[in-house]
């Protein structure tokens, strides 16, 4: 493959992730208050690692990653806790967290396929569920103009632009195919811009002061303090991260008929783990596998890796421009808003899709999800509400993620793992299990090789 096809395969595959590579440090750049210069910053130090997030992934290493043409960015399940932690225990927390949970990942990495046991489909459909329906309200207050104080909240304007951005994007992802659908989003965002553009909503001040090179710093926000709370919450992100990764490992194994065994995904597992730890000390944030790519490649049929480590290199070099970065700053906050309703909501259905299936099994598994949700929004409305427990056990009913998710990996416990009245697993949830089993997936893949 020649160097030109190559970098405009690594071009195709930086722009089907950059839209929501920049909305995360955007969100929660937004929601802790940062100024445009912290934003811009963020923004670049976040692209920066996703770079060095794939890098480390694509490699094959004795230790470190997996070997496979993935492409890493951070999920939109951290999104809310992270903003959570940011405003309730500080900057620091957040990093130390990141720090901690990523830590965590490279020690359990070796024995973690024992572990996903924990965490089926019930289980992770219902972490993901609660975090989509909490970032909602995000989105909505974007949408409305985010400062609640502002003169033009919730202004016709202000909600015309929002939803003309949303309906944008809708429609583009209806009527295209292929790459095109891929970015459907990213091009919302550009044209819901320029509209703002002509109504006056868009301020060029930002880039013109950015500079165009920069250097990155650790620590440049705060430096990382290690709390049991936010670092609970983080690793629980972590897990289900890991969770959704093992799938886009088996589907680029089957793509690319490449058999991983337990040793190759726990070199993938450490690596995310590595990507974390390093996005904790750059005040960045945890990276995981991204499926837009993913699906990407099961579109062109282009698996090759060196594709992957061009879009690598990209990012980093990208990392190094602030502003490149600024321009995502000038994004109108409806017009984000917008978009953010679609890909908050594409994450909710995503936790939908994978409860849908798994609800149908039995009826326990409906109990699941309705007291993991119930808890999960409960919490959230009114964490004061377990105030009369011991301070130890407040830290945890404080937080609805961790309530909502702690209450389904319980109950998947005492639904679907322990064999009551001497019962074994029905054969459904048997099959879940061997579903989620590494060995059972590369034998089966050996077969179906062979």
């Amino acid at each position: 493959m020649n160097k030109a096809k190559l970098g405009t395969l690594g071009i195709q595959h930086l722009l089907a992730m950059y839209a929501g590579a920049i909305l995360v440090p955007m969100i929660i750049g937004g929601a802790l208050g940062f100024n445009a210069t912290q934003m811009t910053y963020l923004i670049s130090i976040d692209i920066l690692m996703c770079g060095v997030a794939t890098l480390l992934q694509v490699m094959r290493g004795k230790v470190f990653g997996i070997g496979l043409p993935l492409v890493l960015g951070c999920t939109f399940t951290a999104v809310t806790p992270i903003i959570g932690i940011g405003k309730e225990f500080g900057l620091g927390s957040i990093y130390g967290a990141v720090i901690a949970s990523g830590l965590i990942i490279v020690l359990i990495s070796s024995f973690f396929g024992k572990l996903v046991k924990f965490f089926p489909p019930i289980v992770t459909g219902s972490v993901v569920t609660i975090i989509g329906l909490t970032l909602i309200p995000v989105a909505f207050n974007n949408a409305a103009g985010g400062n609640s104080d502002s003169a033009d909240y919730a202004s016709a304007e202000n909600v015309i632009l929002a939803f003309t951005t949303m309906i944008l994007i809708v429609l583009i992802y209806r009527f295209s195919t292929g790459f095109v659908r891929s970015i459907a989003i990213l091009i919302g965002l550009v044209v819901g811009t320029v509209i703002a553009s002509f109504m006056g909503k868009v301020d060029f001040t930002n880039v013109l002061d950015a500079s165009w090179v920069h250097m990155v710093t650790p620590f440049y926000f705060a430096t990382p303090e290690f709390n049991l709370v936010p670092i609970l919450t983080m690793t629980l992100v972590a897990i289900v991260s890991l969770v959704e990764s093992t799938g886009s490992y088996f589907a680029l194994s089957n793509m690319t008929k490449t058999p991983i065994d337990s040793k190759s995904l726990a070199r993938g597992y450490r690596s995310e783990g590595l990507a974390s730890i390093i996005g904790g000390i750059f005040n960045s944030f945890p990276y995981t596998a991204f499926s837009q790519n993913v699906g990407l490649m099961q579109m062109t049929g282009v698996k090759n890796r060196a594709v992957i480590v061009v879009t690598g290199v990209m990012l980093v070099a990208l990392g190094f421009l602030p502003k490149i970065a600024a321009l995502a700053t000038i994004i109108p906050t409806p017009v984000l808003g917008g978009a953010m309703i679609v890909m908050f909501g594409t994450v909710m259905s995503q936790g939908v899709k994978m409860l849908a299936v798994a609800i149908g099994k039995n009826e326990g598994n409906a109990m699941i999800v309705a007291c993991s949700l119930g808890m999960g929004l409960g919490v959230t409305v009114l964490p004061s509400i377990f105030k009369v427990l011991p301070n130890v056990l407040q830290l945890i009913t404080s937080n609805g993620i961790v309530a909502g998710s702690l209450t389904a990996i319980i109950l998947n416990i005492v639904f679907n793992m322990i064999p009551w009245k001497k019962e074994a697993l029905s054969p459904e949830a048997q099959a879940e299990m061997d579903e989620l089993n590494p060995r059972k997936q590369s034998t089966k893949f050996s077969e179906e090789k062979a």
